[in-house]
């Protein structure tokens, strides 16, 4: 009551507070970093990781490109290496004219070093740059590599597909921010009692979004995915609070005539139940954390950091902003249109046995579909961007033209002689899906000495301590073959020399795979023992935190079994994501009416009536809140083009309405069922007197 009081004593300087902290907060925002790399939260433990670092270290190569031209004489061609070997940190540009000058006679040169430049009227370049995949000064170079070449050229590789990913999720990221925005007031509008509260609810909870995304400064950059998402997700999570808090100040004002005093009682109503509330769902956030694939960290802290800042905006601004504001809102008041819903939850609690036996029959298909879906994830990132983009154009063009899926990168030992060098290529070669290997060895062969190479071109692909190796592969990345083929070329190189390495973007996605398959069980039996473990403490019962995470688990099973049973690939990140998530944000809806069936059962009343009273109570909370969640993720989803935002949101979406038919429905029949059970695993579930 304590703090009630002062924040509604200091409500003025709480407002001037905020609005100062505004100013921070957005240079904040502005001046923090986004990171479009997902390969960048691989752990520096792995070799490919290392060796990408050498590749730096030993031959200042960081990111590389393919540039294939189309309808372009030599001559020009020449001219327009030359303008690209300008641009800033372009640190290699390796082309067929490299090696056509040799002082050898031409016949020498091997036929597959040609082919490997050129098919009909395209040309290929091979492009270094000095700097990493993601950096921005790659995608700024990216960017005028673009403006040189024009429409006769196609800019390949993963650094172009991280600038288009920038460049596409920068100009939609207004767009679905303002469509969560205005789907959530239209819900908030419709269910809640005043038409100018929501706008309230809003400036609040913004405030609290932008001094979360300010505060990311401290945590150098953010993805893009966190960056995309912790708004809308925010918005959707702490709207609750925001609607506790004003439904009981609108009960207190009932028995109060000082509104100042009603809002100091809401305050510490909301205080006791949002803090319990909200702890599950930064539970949620954190198991996330734990992830080795980083990216968990990156969302987990930021969405946590959120939730609190969330809470305290609820109890602090919020109360602030409605005592300031309370007359308009007066005059802005209106019924809501959820019906009383005490008729509807008698009937739902008279057939409890039909969603019991419900229960029964979904839940093994769902958690069939569950695992398949799992399987069914595609990791590769091209994939997650629109067919009309500049980089999903040119891989497509890489395939059809030069029948190049992907490019390996070999470092080997620069001291292995020549003759075991030609060996391992050869055996490379051999490989099934290896298009052909470029390296020293290509150019020369074994009948001509290395010395006749021109010294750029042996610069490029050697160094003191390695040399440098392409393999190009017609397999794409994140396919089974090509993880056959990284196991088959990784064997044959170690073998001539231990330290070798095969590097790249094959290689990188191969390695996530193997680590989020394990985050993905981690991640899961964390937030599940963590959110058990809190509900245990609140509801001090053993029964009732398996009752609540298994309703919840059977929305997540069907949520994220429909993409198996609709034929839908969901990217590699969203499983992992979604069961957290969903877990966190919805278990809220049970544990409410939990809480509510457990006070009327320790007054004293039959369990039938206790359910009922339950379910009709919790009913429009559980409705206003899922809806919220569902409007300020959905529209999102159908306007976004990046499918790893789309495919995040669309889940979130579809998860809010399944998890809040699970309560409903299934959580009274529950209660129905395991009522004399959780009688004995609960303390205080009956008075002692009913005993």
């Amino acid at each position: 009551m304590k703090f009630g009081k002062a924040v509604v004593k200091s409500r003025v300087v709480i407002l001037i507070i905020a609005i100062a902290l505004m100013i921070p907060s957005v240079l904040g925002m502005v001046f923090t970093r986004v990171n479009y790399d997902m390969l960048n939260y691989l752990p520096d433990s792995l070799e490919t990781v290392k060796g990408q670092e050498y590749l730096m270290d030993e031959f200042g190569k960081g990111a590389f490109s393919f540039i294939i031209v189309e309808n372009m004489e030599s001559k020009d061609i020449v001219k327009l290496e030359d303008k690209i070997k300008k641009v800033d940190h372009v640190d290699t540009v390796l082309w067929y004219a490299d090696v056509a000058d040799l002082s050898i006679p031409m016949e020498m040169l091997p036929e597959k070093v040609y082919n490997a430049f050129n098919s009909g009227d395209s040309t290929l370049m091979a492009v270094f740059f000095d700097t990493s995949t993601s950096a921005d000064e790659t995608m700024d170079a990216i960017t005028e590599i673009k403006s040189i070449t024009g429409k006769q050229c196609f800019v390949s590789g993963m650094s172009a597909m991280v600038c288009d990913m920038r460049d596409l999720a920068e100009s939609q990221e207004a767009v679905y921010v303002a469509i969560a925005v205005v789907m959530a007031v239209v819900v908030m509008m419709v269910f809640l009692d005043s038409w100018t509260i929501p706008f309230v609810f809003l400036t609040s909870i913004g405030m609290s979004i932008l001094l979360n995304m300010g505060t990311n400064i401290f945590l150098g950059e953010i993805s893009y995915i966190t960056k995309a998402l912790a708004a809308v997700l925010q918005l959707a999570v702490t709207m609750d609070y925001s609607i506790f808090l004003w439904h009981s100040y609108e009960e207190q004002k009932l028995h109060r005539t000082d509104h100042k005093e009603a809002m100091a009682v809401a305050i510490k109503e909301t205080v006791r139940s949002v803090v319990g509330s909200s702890v599950t769902t930064i539970a949620g956030f954190i198991a996330l954390c734990f992830m080795s694939f980083s990216l968990g960290r990156d969302l987990g802290i930021v969405m946590a950091k959120g939730v609190v800042l969330g809470v305290l905006g609820c109890v602090t601004t919020l109360p602030a902003l409605i005592l300031v504001l309370d007359k308009p809102l007066e005059k802005t008041a209106h019924r809501s249109i959820i019906p009383n819903t005490r008729k509807i939850s008698k009937g739902i609690v008279k057939i409890f046995p039909v969603f019991l036996i419900l229960f029964a029959v979904i839940v093994v298909p769902a958690l069939y579909g569950y695992q398949q879906t799992n399987n069914e994830v595609y990791y590769n990132f091209s994939r997650s961007l629109p067919d009309y983009m500049d980089n999903i154009k040119a891989n497509t063009k890489l395939e059809d033209d030069f029948g190049i899926g992907t490019t390996h990168m070999v470092l080997f030992d620069s001291s292995l002689d020549s003759r075991k060098t030609h060996e391992m290529c050869s055996e490379l070669e051999k490989v099934k899906g290896v298009k052909y290997v470029l390296s020293t060895e290509s150019f020369v062969g074994t009948m001509v000495p290395e010395e006749v190479l021109p010294n750029k071109l042996v610069s490029k692909l050697k160094s003191d301590k390695y040399e440098l190796m392409l393999i190009n592969s017609e397999y794409k990345p994140a396919t089974d073959e090509v993880g056959a083929q990284i196991d088959s070329l990784t064997g044959i190189i170690k073998k001539y020399d231990s330290r070798g390495m095969l590097i790249g973007e094959a290689s990188c996605i191969n390695d996530m795979i193997d680590i989020t398959n394990v985050d993905f069980r981690v991640v899961n039996i964390i937030s599940i023992i963590a959110i058990f473990l809190i509900i245990l403490f609140v509801e001090k019962s053993i029964s009732l935190p398996i009752i609540l995470v298994a309703v919840i688990e059977l929305a997540i099973f069907v949520n994220l079994g429909l993409p198996h049973y609709l034929g839908v690939q969901l990217p590699f990140i969203a499983p992992i994501c979604i069961s957290t998530i969903q877990l966190g944000a919805t278990v809220d809806y049970a544990i409410l009416m939990t809480t509510r069936y457990k006070k009327e059962r320790s007054l004293g009343n039959d369990k039938r009536e206790s359910v009922i009273t339950a379910l009709s109570t919790s009913i429009p909370s559980i409705i206003v809140s899922a809806l919220g969640l569902f409007a300020a993720t959905f529209g999102v989803s159908i306007y976004c083009d990046v499918d790893m935002i789309g495919s995040l949101c669309l889940l979130m979406a579809r998860g809010a309405i399944i998890s809040m038919f699970c309560v409903i429905l299934v959580l009274p029949a529950m209660f129905m069922l395991f009522d004399k059970v959780i009688a004995k695993t609960t303390i205080g579930f009956i008075p002692k007197e009913a005993k």
